[in-house]
C-alpha cells in the first residue's frame, strides 16, 4: 500500500468566514486513504467571531499557536515561525498548505527553512502551496506597505509549488502585479455545504428586508451601505424596509452610532454573529456586498443558493460568480448593470447602491430570472464535493 501523503494545513485563524470553513471541509474531507491532515492555527481577535467550533463538529483538532495572529508584530510573528517549523520537522509533511495572507508568509518561511534542513540532511522537501482567499493589496494598507507585501509574496512564490486563487479574477490581479507566472497559478473555486441553503423557497413576492453579511472591518466598507440605506429609506417611505447587517467586529460601536446619525437606527438591525446563518437568509430579499476588496465573497455565495438577489460593489471574484451581461436590460443605468446571477455597481457611490436596490425591489420579472439563475449555479459551481476533487487532484 503506498504511503499516505501528510499535509501541514496552515491558516492565520479559524474567525467567521469562507476560509476557515475552507481549510476545514478539506481537512476533514479529503480522502483518508491516501492524504492525512493536520491543521494549525493561530488566534483570533477579541472582536472577531471565532469559527473554532465548525472544526470541533466536523472532528477536526487543529493545532492553535496563540502568536500566529492577525495584526503585525516582529516579536509574535518570530514565535509563531519558530512554532510553525517544530510542528513541521516533528510531523515531516510532505505538503505545507498555507492560506490566508499571515499564515502564507510564516508558514511559507517555516516551509523553506523546513526544506533547507532536508536538503542537509538528505531528506525528502516538501512542496508549499498556498491559497490567495483574496489578497491585501489594495483597501488594506499604505501604497509603501502595499509594495513591502507585493516584494515579499514575489520571493515566496519562487519556493511555492503552485499558487491557488479562488477566482478568475484574483489570478489575472496577481499576474498582473508579477506575483508569479500564470503557469504557476491553479484557480480552483470554494466549496460548501450548501444543503440547507438549497433548501430556502424562492419567494413569490421579495421580502423588503435588506442584508448585508460580513466582518464590521473597514474593508468591507459598512458606512456605505448604511449611507445608500438611508437614501433608500427617504425614497421609499411608503416601504416598511428594514436593513439588516449581520456579523460582528471592532467597527460596530462606531456603525451604530453612523446609523444614529443618518437617521435610520430605527430601520437598521445589528445582528451579529449567528451559527445558523440559513435562518438570516429566509428573511432577506435582498444582499448587499459594498466591499473595497473581495475574494469570492461566502456571503454572496450563500445569498445565491438561497434566492436572493445579489447588489453588489465589482471588487475581486464579484464578475466572476455574477456572470455576463443580460441583453434585456443593457443601458438601463449608468450607475449599474445587470448580469445574470446578480446586479454589479459601477461606483463605490451611496446613490449607486441605493438606485440599484430601488432597481431591484420593483422588478419582479428581473428578480424571478435571477434567482433560479443564480441558486442553480450556486449549487453546481460551489459543492463541496468539487472542492475535495480539484484539491486531491492538485496534490496528486
Amino acid at each position: 500500500m503506498d504511503e499516505k501523503i501528510k499535509i501541514a494545513r496552515i491558516i492565520t485563524r479559524l474567525n467567521i468566514g469562507g476560509p476557515a470553513i475552507h481549510v476545514v471541509l478539506l481537512t476533514e474531507g479529503l480522502d483518508k486513504a491516501r492524504f492525512e491532515s493536520l491543521l494549525i492555527s493561530g488566534k483570533i481577535s477579541m472582536d472577531e467571531g471565532d469559527m473554532s467550533y465548525y472544526a470541533f463538529d466536523k472532528g477536526v483538532r487543529p493545532v492553535f499557536i496563540p502568536e500566529l495572529r492577525r495584526e503585525l508584530g516582529f516579536l509574535s510573528d518570530s514565535v509563531a515561525a519558530i512554532k510553525i517549523l517544530r510542528i513541521l520537522i516533528k510531523e515531516k509533511p510532505k505538503i505545507i498548505h498555507t492560506h490566508t495572507a499571515k499564515a502564507g508568509a510564516l508558514g511559507r518561511f517555516a516551509g523553506i527553512i523546513y526544506n533547507f534542513l532536508n536538503i542537509l540532511n538528505k531528506k525528502r522537501q516538501a512542496k508549499l502551496f498556498h491559497t490567495f482567499h483574496g489578497h491585501i493589496f489594495s483597501g488594506y494598507f499604505s501604497k509603501i506597505k502595499t509594495e513591502i507585501f507585493i516584494q515579499i509574496e514575489r520571493f515566496l512564490a519562487l519556493f511555492t509549488a503552485k499558487i491557488i486563487t479562488v477566482s478568475e479574477s484574483v489570478k489575472h490581479e496577481l499576474s498582473r502585479l508579477k506575483i508569479c507566472t500564470e503557469s504557476k497559478i491553479l484557480v480552483i473555486p470554494l466549496g460548501l455545504e450548501l444543503e440547507k441553503f438549497l433548501k430556502i423557497p424562492l419567494e413569490k413576492k421579495l421580502s423588503p428586508n435588506i442584508g448585508i453579511v460580513g466582518r464590521l472591518v473597514p474593508v468591507k466598507n459598512h458606512r456605505l451601505f448604511l449611507e445608500a440605506a438611508a437614501k433608500m429609506a427617504e425614497e421609499n417611505q411608503d416601504i416598511e424596509l428594514k436593513f439588516k447587517v449581520i456579523g460582528g467586529g471592532e467597527l460596530r460601536e462606531g456603525l451604530v452610532e453612523y446609523a444614529r446619525k443618518l437617521n435610520i437606527y430605527d430601520k437598521v438591525e445589528f445582528l451579529g454573529w449567528r451559527k445558523k446563518i440559513e435562518e438570516i437568509y429566509v428573511d432577506l430579499g435582498i444582499v448587499v456586498l459594498t466591499s473595497n476588496n473581495e475574494g469570492t465573497p461566502v456571503s454572496l455565495i450563500e445569498a445565491m443558493a438561497s434566492g436572493k438577489i445579489i447588489v453588489s460593489s465589482g471588487v475581486g471574484g464579484v464578475k466572476d460568480l455574477l456572470g455576463r451581461e443580460l441583453n434585456d436590460y443593457r443601458n438601463i443605468a449608468s450607475d449599474f448593470v445587470v448580469l445574470e446571477r446578480g446586479v454589479m455597481v459601477k461606483r463605490q457611490d451611496p446613490s449607486c447602491f441605493a438606485n440599484a436596490m430601488d432597481f431591484v425591489l420593483k422588478s419582479h420579472k428581473l428578480r424571478q430570472e435571477i434567482a433560479l439563475s443564480a441558486r442553480l449555479y450556486a449549487g453546481r459551481a460551489f459543492a463541496k464535493e468539487r472542492l475535495i476533487k480539484d484539491i486531491e487532484k492538485a496534490y496528486s
